[in-house]
C-alpha cells in the first residue's frame, strides 16, 4: 500500500470509467431562479488555452441532466408534481492549511515535476496558493449564503455538511481555523512568528529553492523560480502579508455538520498522531525544505514512517536542507478524543456539529441526525492505524446496521469521507483492535440492502463524480463525490432531495464555485480577491487534474430514485 495525498484520483477515475447515462440526453428544463444564477446553472469557469500561465475563461452555464442509470422512471408530469423536500450543502477536502508548518513535506513534491517518472504519489506535497487556503473557504462560505435557496426547489438551504480533510495536518490550529471559519469571526491563519511568513514561499536568500514559488521575487544574485521562469506564474508584492492579514470570516448562516477526512485524524493525510514522534516535530522548530545531500524522498518517508523524523532533523540541523522557524504549540497534532472535544468550543450550530457527547466520550466520530424526513448518517472512514484510504471498524459497523433497521421509514443519506472504492485499507496496528477492518464493498453492500438508503455523499478524490449503485431486486442508491476546495475546480455541491410524488425522488446536485471573481484583478484586501488569486494559481499547478471537474454526467444532474417512504 503507498502512501499517497492525491494519487488515487487515478484509481477512482478508472472505476467510474465506462458508467453511461440512461434516461434523458438533455438537461431538464428550467427556468433559472435567483439562486440559480448563483451557481453553474448560470455559468461556467474553465481554463483559457495556450501555453503558460492560463487565465479562467466563462463557460455555458448547465442545466440539471437527467439520469435514470438505476433504471427508475417518473410518471409523466413529475416535474409540475414535484414539491422539494430539504436542501442542503455539500463542502469537501477544505484542507485548510498552516503552509509554514514545519511538519509539512513540501520537497516531496519535486518528484513528480518529471510526466516520463512521475507516480502521483506526491504530486499536492506542495501547492503553489496553499497559503489562501482559508480564504478560499471564506469565499465558498460567502458564496453559499448568498445562495440561501436551493436553485430548483426554492427551500432554503437546511444544513451544511463538510465530507472530511477540513484540515491538512490534524494540527490544533488548523482544526481552529476551519471550525471558526465555518462559525465566523476572526480569524488569523498565522503561525509561529506573527511578524514574519517562515515557509517555502518567502524569499529568504538563506533557504532560496527555486523548486518553490516566490511570489515576492527573486532574491538578489539568485535565479529566478521554476514556476515564473518556466511556467509563467506572476509576481505578486505583499501576498504573503496578505494571507497572514487577520480577516472576519463571514459563518455560514445555517447549521453544520462535520465528517472527519484523512488528512483530520492522520498526520500529513498518512501517519497516526500519536505513535509516532511526530508532535515533536510539529511544534518545533526545524523544518525540512529540500532533499538532505546523499538522501532520497524514500529516505525522508521511511524516517517519518519510523518515527526517526526529530533524529534526522537534528542531525541536519545547520545544513542547508533544514531551516529554523518559530516554534508554536498551537501545531500539536490531536487525536480523534481530541478532535471530537475540539468542536464543542463554537459560536456556531449545532453545538458539537453533529458529534455528540457519546462521541466525546468514546473517541468515536461517527452519528445519525434527523431533519424533516431525511436521516442522515455520518460515518468515519479513516483508518488510524495510517495511510490515505479508508475502511470501518467492526464496532462502526454493527453501529450503522443498528441505525440502518431503525430507518425504514426514512430516506437515509449517509456521508462520509471516503468513497466505496477508496474503502480499501486494511491496516490493523500491532497491539490494537485485533477484528480486519471493515472495507468498501462491505459498506456498500449493507446500505444495497436497505433500500431506505438512497445516497452516499463523500469526497477524497478531489474530483466530481456520481456514480449509480443497483440493487439486485432493482433500484438502488446514487454515490456522490464532490470536487475539492484545495484544488482545481474549487468548488462544492448543492444538493435538494423533491417527492415527484408518483414514488419516487429527485435528487439535484448543483456545483458551486466560491465567491472570487474570475479573474484575479491584483487586489489583496478581500478574502474574495485572494481567494480568486488561488483558484487562477490552482488551475496552473503542474499537478492539477484537468479531470477534476468530471464530466457533464458529474456535476449538474437529476437523479431518480425510488421513494424509500413508499416501500416501508
Amino acid at each position: 500500500m503507498r502512501i499517497t495525498r492525491r494519487g488515487l484520483v487515478q484509481g477512482a477515475a478508472a472505476a467510474g470509467a465506462g458508467l453511461g447515462v440512461a434516461g434523458s440526453a438533455s438537461p431538464t428544463a428550467e427556468a433559472l431562479t435567483p439562486a440559480a444564477r448563483r451557481t453553474t446553472m448560470r455559468r461556467t469557469l474553465l481554463k483559457g488555452k495556450g501555453p503558460g500561465f492560463v487565465r479562467l475563461v466563462r463557460g455555458p452555464g448547465e442545466r440539471h441532466l437527467l439520469r435514470t442509470d438505476l433504471g427508475v422512471r417518473p410518471r409523466p408530469g413529475w416535474r409540475r408534481r414535484r414539491r422539494g423536500l430539504l436542501a442542503f450543502v455539500q463542502l469537501s477536502d477544505v484542507h485548510v492549511l498552516d503552509a509554514q508548518s514545519p511538519l509539512r513535506v513540501e520537497l516531496t513534491d519535486r518528484q513528480d515535476d518529471d510526466p516520463e517518472v512521475s507516480t502521483g504519489i506526491f504530486g499536492s506535497a506542495y501547492r503553489p496558493h496553499e497559503m489562501l487556503t482559508a480564504q478560499i473557504a471564506d469565499a465558498m462560505v460567502r458564496r453559499i449564503n448568498r445562495i440561501r435557496r436551493g436553485p430548483v426547489t426554492g427551500r432554503r438551504l437546511a444544513l451544511a455538511i463538510q465530507t472530511g480533510d477540513n484540515s491538512d495536518n490534524s494540527q490544533l490550529n488548523e482544526i481552529r481555523w476551519n471550525i471558526d471559519l465555518l462559525d465566523g469571526g476572526r480569524v488569523r491563519a498565522d503561525s509561529g512568528d506573527l511578524t514574519r511568513y517562515e515557509g517555502v514561499a518567502d524569499d529568504d536568500p538563506a533557504y532560496y529553492d527555486t523548486h518553490y514559488w516566490h511570489p515576492h521575487g527573486t532574491p538578489p544574485g539568485r535565479t529566478d523560480d521554476i514556476p515564473r521562469r518556466m511556467r509563467g506564474f506572476p509576481t505578486v508584492p505583499g501576498l504573503l502579508e496578505a494571507a497572514r492579514r487577520p480577516f472576519r470570516a463571514a459563518g455560514l448562516a445555517m447549521p453544520w455538520y462535520t465528517a472527519l477526512g484523512n488528512h483530520d485524524g492522520l498526520a500529513q493525510g498518512n501517519f497516526p498522531t500519536k505513535t509516532l514522534q511526530l508532535d515533536a516535530v510539529a511544534v518545533g522548530g526545524l523544518k525540512l525544505t529540500s532533499t538532505p545531500a546523499g538522501m532520497s524522498v524514500a529516505d525522508v518517508i521511511d524516517a517519518m514512517s519510523s518515527g526517526d523524523l526529530p533524529a534526522l532533523l537534528q542531525s541536519l540541523d545547520a545544513t542547508p536542507a533544514v531551516r529554523r522557524v518559530t516554534a508554536d504549540p498551537r501545531r500539536r497534532l490531536l487525536d480523534r478524543r481530541q478532535l471530537v472535544a475540539e468542536h464543542f468550543t463554537t459560536t456556531g450550530a449545532p453545538r458539537g456539529h453533529g458529534f455528540t457527547a457519546r462521541n466525546r466520550a468514546d473517541g468515536t466520530a461517527y452519528y445519525s441526525f434527523d431533519r424533516g424526513p431525511v436521516r442522515f448518517v455520518a460515518l468515519d472512514t479513516v483508518n488510524p492505524n495510517g495511510y490515505a484510504n479508508g475502511s470501518l471498524d467492526s464496532r462502526q459497523l454493527a453501529w450503522l446496521r443498528g441505525v440502518l433497521r431503525r430507518s425504514a421509514d426514512r430516506i437515509v443519506v449517509v456521508f462520509s469521507h471516503h468513497t466505496s472504492q477508496t474503502m480499501d485499507n486494511p491496516l490493523v496496528a500491532t497491539g490494537g483492535d485485533p477484528d480486519p477492518r471493515v472495507l468498501g464493498p462491505e459498506v456498500l453492500e449493507l446500505l444495497l440492502a436497505h433500500p431506505c438508503v438512497v445516497a452516499w455523499v463523500n469526497g477524497h478524490s478531489h474530483q466530481n463524480r456520481v456514480w449509480p449503485r443497483r440493487r439486485p431486486g432493482g433500484g438502488g442508491l446514487w454515490e456522490i463525490n464532490t470536487a475539492a476546495h484545495i484544488d482545481w475546480p474549487l468548488q462544492s455541491r448543492i444538493i435538494e432531495v423533491a417527492d415527484n410524488r408518483d414514488g419516487t425522488l429527485s435528487l439535484f446536485t448543483t456545483v458551486v464555485d466560491h465567491a472570487g471573481p474570475r479573474r484575479w484583478n491584483g487586489r489583496l484586501d478581500t478574502t474574495r480577491q485572494l481567494a480568486s488569486l488561488a483558484r487562477e494559481l490552482a488551475a496552473n499547478d503542474w499537478h492539477a487534474d484537468d479531470g477534476a471537474r468530471g464530466e457533464r454526467k458529474d456535476r449538474n444532474v437529476e437523479l431518480l430514485v425510488r421513494d424509500p417512504r413508499r416501500l416501508a
